[in-house]
């Protein structure tokens, strides 16, 4: 029981150090932040187990992160609400061609880390690029102006910092 303990201890720990440390995806990952998540799993075992080595152990503790991890995702599928709050939200950080800086900051993306994924969704120019968001699973989405759009010349408003 000691184990089932831990491991819910450690499981929302984990869960509150994600989601403090920001929206990314794994392909995103710094070299050393990898490490860090690598190093991260042999830290939470030790805590978690405790030098108990044993299969039923290890069962246990695997099966208590598996339990919570379900759960927290019937919780964000039945409730709007609770998805908002444990998955959060999506953030404009293009708007009409033009970088929202205070979105950027929040999230600590890089003007240049909104330029490569600006290129692998083909597109070549700032210009082109009508909505830029950043999803809550970390993907960056982009919306593509059309043709012969006009620039939109209004300041970033409250309804920009945050969900579309």
């Amino acid at each position: 029981m000691d184990i089932v303990i831990r491991a819910t201890v450690i499981f929302f720990a984990l869960y509150l150090i994600v989601r403090l440390l920001g929206k990314r995806e794994l392909a995103q990952l710094t070299p050393f932040e990898l490490i860090v998540l690598v190093v991260t799993g042999d830290l939470i075992q030790q805590g978690v187990t405790h030098n108990d080595f044993s299969l039923t152990g290890s069962i246990l503790a695997v099966a208590t992160f598996a339990f919570w991890a379900s759960v927290l995702s019937w919780i964000t599928y039945l409730s709007r609400r609770a998805e908002r709050m444990l998955d959060g939200e999506p953030r404009v950080i293009v708007r009409a061609g033009r970088i929202l800086t205070e979105n950027l900051r929040h999230d600590r993306l890089t003007e240049s880390e909104i330029q490569s994924e600006m290129r692998l969704a083909g597109i070549a120019h700032m210009s082109d690029v009508a909505w830029g968001i950043l999803e809550p699973k970390g993907k960056m989405s982009f919306i593509k102006r059309e043709s012969g759009a006009k620039d939109d010349e209004r300041q970033p408003q409250q309804e920009d910092r945050g969900v579309v």
